[in-house]
């Protein structure tokens, strides 16, 4: 039980739920049968836990650098090993459960899981980290449309809301870890921009993501009163960057503001595609 809860905790659990909970708002957005919604959101869970797993794998060695002792694999509680056989598992059973939906779909899936490990492998430490989040959060409303028997790729305004979020997420994600990533090397794009910068470019990313869905998803009260809400939550990470300075709380108020939209697009019934 000890090394489950270990590598339970290596998977970044919390941002691992909510992908896998968005995944299936966007299952039902996008009218899938009950079986689809499932499958899909069993893939997506598979790699979400592969993702986390292999970040901390090849993080280890800064992570130990910089005295991140909330980490398993830094306190010693699971092998570095065990960590990368299980994440490798975890992938090829993500790509087996997307070949189930479909040839497109397992493609799209591929693609957006090799941008998170491209990231995790090195494109973190580069002015072009934010790519892996536009790539694959943008792709991410389309593994749902894929998923259907007759496969479609998602709308533009739902790609367009999809990486707008992943911006916003890598952005305030990072804010407050920077000096440590200085300090062992990694300088990606929030590191060049400072966190200023990263947070007004993170609400803007919120903004944008918020007005696709209204214009995309139709409009109506029940929309602009999702609307009111992910814009206060996006007001809530700029008044939090002041007064607190950066902290994990902009990046969880981000992932609800991704949570909000996407019960947006099921309660409002909004269809995914064109």
């Amino acid at each position: 039980m000890r090394t489950l809860r270990a590598l339970w905790g290596a998977t970044h659990p919390g941002p691992a739920l909510v992908v896998t909970i968005l995944s299936l708002a966007l299952g039902l957005a996008a009218g899938l049968e009950p079986w689809r919604v499932a499958t899909l959101v069993a893939a997506v869970f598979c790699g979400q836990l592969s993702v986390g797993l292999s970040n901390d794998a090849i993080d280890l060695y800064r992570d130990g650098l910089v005295g991140r002792s909330d980490k398993p694999l830094v306190r010693g509680d699971i092998r570095r090993r065990t960590a990368w056989i299980v994440a490798v598992v975890a992938l090829v059973l993500a790509l087996a459960l997307s070949a189930v939906l479909g040839g497109w779909m397992l493609l799209a899936h591929t693609i957006a899981l090799a941008s998170a490990w491209a990231y995790n492998a090195g494109l973190k430490a580069t002015p072009l980290s934010i790519a892996p989040f536009l790539v694959s959060f943008g792709i991410f409303p389309s593994l749902a449309t894929l998923s259907a028997p007759a496969p479609l790729i998602a709308a533009p305004w739902a790609t367009l809301a999809g990486a707008a979020l992943g911006a916003a997420v890598h952005l305030t994600n990072v804010l407050p870890d920077l000096d440590d990533d200085r300090r062992t090397g990694v300088r990606g794009l929030p590191h060049r921009m400072g966190a200023p910068a990263s947070v007004v470019v993170a609400v803007l990313g919120i903004a944008a993501a918020a007005v696709a869905v209204l214009i995309g998803g139709g409009g109506g009260l029940l929309a602009w009163c999702f609307f009111a809400v992910v814009v206060a939550l996006a007001a809530a990470v700029l008044v939090r960057m002041r007064l607190r300075g950066p902290d994990r709380t902009g990046f969880r108020l981000v992932m609800a503001a991704a949570l909000v939209l996407a019960a947006q697009l099921v309660a409002t019934s909004a269809g995914l595609t064109a």
